[in-house]
């Protein structure tokens, strides 16, 4: 049936509001289901802090994780694409890539303050480190997993290498280009409320509303602020496939 994937997740909250009603769990540190509703409704209508919407903190948020994420895809697919097409540029590119992206994004960011100040910018930057080097990566690979005979039959018809590159090269990475465009949303999403430490000075962003909910102790809008968070990490990721599947129509 078509809800049978949410039958788990309703279990698990009847399961928890009842251990909650029960005095089970105590709730000054893990709030009902019930009371995290109650505080999302206060988002929506009080603002955290007062005066600050629900809405508008997704705004923001959404805001700087897309100048990350599309700076990520507009100078990730273009390495990745000249990585996977050219041996004598990886192995060149490759060692310094492989040093830097074990570095996590977060680690990144007494360095962002420092070269572009507490804002918009040294957000962007994180999370834009955060989604590069998945797209970079699943580029290369998706180029390198092309059937040499697509290559071979393009050179016996006497295609340029321009034409190779657009209509064999390309096309055929476009599935690991999606792959990684969905990981590095994803990673970009999950440093989110880290990378917004450091843009504080707006007084919006959902990482700055869970950060003030924590110093005045409401844990109910702290666990509503990260529901909100999934909820929109899940819908940019159903929205990529959505994509994939316009664009990929061949794929099986």
């Amino acid at each position: 049936m078509k809800f049978d994937r949410y039958i788990l997740l309703l279990i698990l909250l009847i399961v928890w509001q009842g251990l909650s009603s029960l005095k089970v769990i105590p709730t000054p540190l893990l709030p009902s289901p019930v009371k995290i509703f109650l505080g999302l409704k206060d988002l929506l209508v009080i603002g955290m802090p007062p005066g600050h919407l629900l809405p508008n903190h997704i705004l923001y948020s959404l805001y700087r994780v897309a100048l990350g994420f599309f700076g990520a895809v507009l100078l990730g697919v273009p390495v990745g694409l000249l990585m996977g097409a050219s041996h004598r540029l990886r192995r060149i590119v490759n060692p310094l890539v492989e040093l830097i992206r074990p570095i996590p994004p977060l680690a990144w960011i007494p360095i962002a303050i420092l070269w572009f100040g507490i804002g918009m910018k040294s957000a962007a930057f994180i999370i834009f480190l955060g989604a590069f080097f998945p797209i970079v990566l699943n580029t290369v690979s998706g180029v390198l997993a092309i059937n040499p005979i697509y290559f071979e039959a393009a050179q016996t018809l006497n295609a340029k290498k321009k034409d190779i590159f657009f209509k064999v090269l390309i096309p055929g990475a476009i599935p690991s280009i999606f792959v990684g465009m969905r990981i590095g949303v994803g990673i970009g999403w999950m440093t989110l409320v880290a990378a917004e430490f450091t843009g504080v000075r707006t007084g919006y962003g959902l990482g700055y509303m869970i950060m003030t909910a924590r110093d005045i102790q409401r844990p109910d809008e702290i666990l509503a602020g990260m529901l909100v968070i999934g909820l929109i990490g899940y819908l940019i990721n159903a929205g990529l496939k959505a994509c994939e599947r316009t664009f990929v129509k061949w794929r099986v």
